[in-house]
């Protein structure tokens, strides 16, 4: 059957929000206990629910915790590392209360480990690790009864049978407290205001006799991902070079560099539990990292060869050795994420945990292309950013001629994230339907170096909006997309681009979507929890005294130039991006009389879990554009439009 002629926007689809959320699962980090493989889930038709997953040697795959535990922790409200495995035996944050539990070997009641806090969810857990005696080595978090993000304290503990003892305190922020093999000496890392983890995280060792000594790290310098090797040496990924390159600490003290791809290996921890490589009893190295918008994973021989696998997978995360071989979460452009196991000799792989069977054929998926685009320079040395670019693609239906299509723009949050080449339904979505996607790496970005990542310090507001607005132009001079009908959307992070664009660059944007963005830079300074307290110092200008800086980058400030059609959507219990930020936008659509929507969800923090909310944002802001674009929605959906408010 012939494809059929229909306007941009409203080409049928099976990609739908009911297939978005249906039996979807967010795989999370991948832990190796002997023979077993465990990893967790996010589901959102379980409301979120983090569960905990074993694969056991014979292939049997277990739903290891029972509803309604939920292993998931808010330390630094973004999480991860919530839970560990050691002999069979699960340990993990229960996200109700935050309290360290422990599930013994063929039981499926959780016990407590720690006490219940004297204020709800006041003492949280992460970044877990049994050592050889039992206990489990954690991050600490706790949050007063009263004062704020500058009264909660973060430590590093040890939690055994005797109850809980401090290991590491003082520091702003701490993270991955390791034990050496001989158990005589602690490796961590640790981070002060103002400085976020990606811009100065420094990596300290204490040896037996209470002597500590950084190692590398500090002003201009990050670490993250520390590891003990079995001859005592410490293997760290660190970017003095530009790039998150991997180094080693020999058991002598001698730092050396091991190797430099020109890429990252590394990333920026916002969650915890994160991976990169791993390394081999046999003394080889497993590492993943990306090259011109897709990853590569390799085996390198230290003081020898590196040699990449060919392998048909665009993403790698939670890299962890097995024997000789690696188990990850892998994905691709025609895959949503797996559980995979790597056989590093053989270019083999095993998927232990496939993606979910759409039941559709691949036709129906828009295969990204990585691209590069002019943009100011804006005294960043830099005048390039790049994009993942998505054009329309479904086997059935096609645009009338001349008719080009509708460009969505997205913004990553962070804004130290990057766009990936991995199936994602969010995306495909749109494209089935007649978008063509752009997933910008703006400067800031990850992936590119640091120097990239450093090109956003004190321009956010500036130079983001300037690579938006360069990608849209780009692609609207390419002839690519519709100049008429360019809107642009984002998450956090993302959601204040989206604003600032509206605001600071009218007449480049047709329509905007703003997930949980950031509205008022002043209050998010002032409001945000510890973790984010200070990230506006480097971002923006150090807090207070630039808040001219603020105001004029704060779009609130700004709406006497908003008069572009705006879909507001927010969370009621988000710490991150308070819900009086998206409150005053709205206001101030309402006064001017700019046609907008807005839904709150209730129960949502920062980014939706639940089925209904995800299917609920995606299918209104559909509807929003289809409103104010003028195109129908799908009748087949059923889809229920989210009225305009109208002047």
């Amino acid at each position: 059957m012939d494809p059929q002629p229909l306007p941009h926007g409203a080409w049928p689809t099976p990609i739908t929000s009911e297939l978005v959320v249906r039996a979807a699962a967010r795989l999370g980090e991948v832990v190796v206990d002997g023979d077993d493989v465990w990893w967790s889930e996010s589901r959102p038709a379980e409301g979120g629910r983090s569960v905990i997953v074993r694969r056991s040697a014979d292939g049997t795959v277990t739903d290891v915790l029972p509803a309604p535990w939920n292993a998931r922790t808010r330390v630094h409200e973004y999480g991860g590392g919530a839970w560990t495995v050691s002999g069979g035996t699960l340990w993990f944050t229960e996200f109700s209360d935050q309290r360290l539990y422990r599930l013994d070997v063929g039981s499926d009641s959780p016990v407590p480990v720690t006490p219940e806090p004297e204020v709800r969810a006041g003492v949280r857990h992460a970044d877990l690790r049994v050592v050889p005696d039992g206990a489990v080595l954690a991050v600490r978090e706790t949050h007063p009864a009263a004062g704020g993000a500058a009264h909660v304290v973060n430590e590093l503990v040890r939690v055994g049978a005797g109850g809980t003892e401090v290991v590491v305190s003082g520091p702003d922020f701490v993270s991955d407290l390791r034990l050496s093999p001989d158990g005589s000496t602690l490796a961590w890392l640790q981070w002060d205001h103002p400085d976020m983890p990606w811009d100065a995280a420094r990596l300290v060792v204490r040896s037996a006799d209470g002597t500590e000594t950084v190692v590398a790290g500090g002003r201009g310098e990050s670490v993250v991902q520390p590891v003990w090797g079995a001859d005592g040496a410490l293997w760290f990924l660190c970017d003095r070079t530009d790039f998150w390159s991997l180094y080693r600490r020999s058991a002598a003290g001698e730092v050396e560099l091991v190797l430099d791809v020109g890429s990252d290996v590394g990333g920026p921890q916002w969650v915890f539990g994160q991976s990169r490589y791993a390394l081999l009893p046999d003394g080889r190295v497993a590492l993943a990292y990306g090259r011109e918008g897709r990853d590569r994973l390799a085996v390198l021989v230290p003081g020898g060869d590196l040699r990449e696998l060919d392998l048909p997978w665009g993403t790698f995360r939670y890299v962890t050795a097995q024997g000789t071989g690696v188990i990850c979460v892998a994905g691709s452009p025609v895959s949503e994420p797996v559980v995979l196991r790597v056989d590093v000799d053989g270019d083999s792989s095993e998927v232990l945990r496939p993606a979910r069977d759409l039941g559709l054929d691949p036709a129906w998926f828009s295969s990204p292309e990585h691209v590069s685009f002019p943009t100011p320079d804006a005294g960043t040395g830099i005048d390039v950013a790049h994009a993942l670019v998505y054009p329309p693609a479904n086997p059935e239906a096609t645009a009338p001629d001349g008719d080009l299509p509708p460009l969505l723009v997205m913004v990553h949050g962070g804004p130290t994230s990057a766009a990936v080449p991995v199936l994602n339904l969010d995306i495909q979505y749109w494209t089935s339907r007649g978008f063509c996607v752009a997933d910008v790496d703006y400067r800031g970005s990850v992936g590119y170096g640091r120097r990239y990542r450093d090109a956003l310090q004190g321009r956010w507001g500036v130079v983001d909006l300037d690579d938006v607005v360069a990608c849209a132009r780009f692609l609207a001079d390419s002839g690519r997309v519709d100049p008429a009908r360019m809107a642009i959307r984002g998450g956090s992070a993302g959601g204040y681009t989206t604003l600032a664009a509206l605001t600071m660059r009218p007449g480049v944007f047709t329509a905007g979507a703003s997930h949980f963005g950031v509205a008022d830079l002043d209050a998010l300074a002032a409001e945000t929890h510890k973790f984010e307290s200070r990230y506006l110092d480097g971002l923006v200008a150090p807090w207070p005294a630039g808040a001219d800086v603020y105001a004029e980058r704060s779009p609130i400030n700004h709406v006497d130039a908003l008069d572009t059609p705006l879909a507001v959507f927010q969370g009621d219990e988000d710490e991150v991006v308070p819900p009086d930020q998206a409150e005053a936008i709205v206001a101030a659509l309402r006064e001017k009389g700019v046609p907008h929507v807005y839904l709150l969800f209730a129960g949502e923090q920062h980014g939706f879990r639940k089925a209904e909310n995800i299917r609920a944002a995606l299918d209104g802001e559909l509807s929003f554009y289809a409103q104010v674009w003028g195109f129908p929605l799908p009748e087949s959906e059923n889809i229920r439009a989210i009225e305009l408010e109208r002047p």
